[in-house]
């Protein structure tokens, strides 16, 4: 394994600092109210972490994937939950890509210093689950708007969120030539919409992702929301997804060191017959063996 840099070693020791106010009590205090952790997002927002892949000329740190890998595997390794505000990072990478001047002129420094969040991806629905080609929900243009129907499902943090990556239908899929053509990405302007056309209602899970279902009733959005060309938005997504996956197995990493921590503390701290568990040899194998695996060289 590479040897990690200054740089990086850096940006590490400041994720954690910034992590070191949000322990375990917060986060419990958030998940049993079933709460957004919005200081928590604020916080990385001021500290310019969620603005790490959008380039320095629109207000963002200018850093690398590698960097951006780093802050998300911090966060989870500290015990936090980066998934209150993961998306903004690798959803913007579709606007970053595809947008327009206009767009990215207009959207991303607002984005970057947290004037506006980014944080919904409205792409599941009801019907087609991950089988996205078979999306139902229209996009028909009329005039100088769409005007948009259906409905998406499972889309998180849309209660949290000003903005939103839309993906709709805009050609019917029989009249494509092509089943990977026909659908397109819109930014849509969330407060401009709630209540006049878009419809959010959370979701209760097990789990606390501020999941919700989201309906658009004759939603009327201006043509400039178009994100690219139409009938493009499927490619969008594939090529936005390349950093998401990164991203997340960065996530998952730091999940694994977080647990390994814990476990090292539990066996260190637990008591059976007069001594720690630790001093076990089957309690200390499996974490020795994993924290191996999961330490840098």
């Amino acid at each position: 394994m590479r040897q990690e840099t200054e740089e990086l070693a850096e940006i590490r020791r400041a994720v954690r600092s910034l992590c070191d106010d949000f322990p375990g009590e917060y986060w419990r205090a958030k998940d049993s109210a079933r709460e957004y952790p919005g200081e928590f997002v604020d916080a990385l927002t001021r500290a310019g972490f969620l603005a790490a892949l959008i380039p320095a000329d629109f207000g963002g740190s200018g850093l690398s994937l590698d960097a951006a890998c780093v802050i998300m595997e911090e966060i989870q390794a500290s015990g936090c939950n980066g998934g209150a505000a993961h998306a903004q990072m690798y959803i913007m990478n579709t606007l970053l890509r595809y947008g327009s001047a206009a767009q990215k002129s207009e959207y991303l420094p607002k984005i970057a210093n947290g004037e506006l969040r980014l944080q919904a991806f409205g792409v599941s629905e009801p019907t087609s689950g991950t089988d996205t080609l078979s999306l139902k929900t229209r996009a028909v243009q009329d005039g100088d708007e769409y005007v948009i129907n259906g409905q998406k499902i499972w889309t998180s943090r849309a209660e949290h969120s000003d903005l939103m990556l839309l993906l709709a239908r805009t050609t019917p899929r029989e009249q494509v030539e092509k089943k990977t053509e026909g659908l397109s990405m819109f930014l849509v302007e969330m407060q401009e919409v709630v209540g006049n056309g878009m419809e959010i209602k959370p979701i209760r899970t097990m789990m606390n992702h501020s999941s919700c279902e989201v309906f658009f009733d004759d939603m009327r959005i201006p043509a400039s929301a178009l994100v690219g060309e139409e009938g493009k938005g499927f490619r969008y997504i594939l090529s936005g997804m390349n950093a998401e996956r990164i991203l997340i197995a960065a996530e998952c990493i730091g999940d694994a060191k977080w647990f390994i921590d814990q476990a090292k503390s539990y066996a260190g701290d637990r008591t059976v017959f007069s001594r720690p568990i630790g001093q076990n040899q089957g309690i200390q194998f499996p974490i020795a063996r994993e924290k191996t695996v999961r330490s840098p060289a």
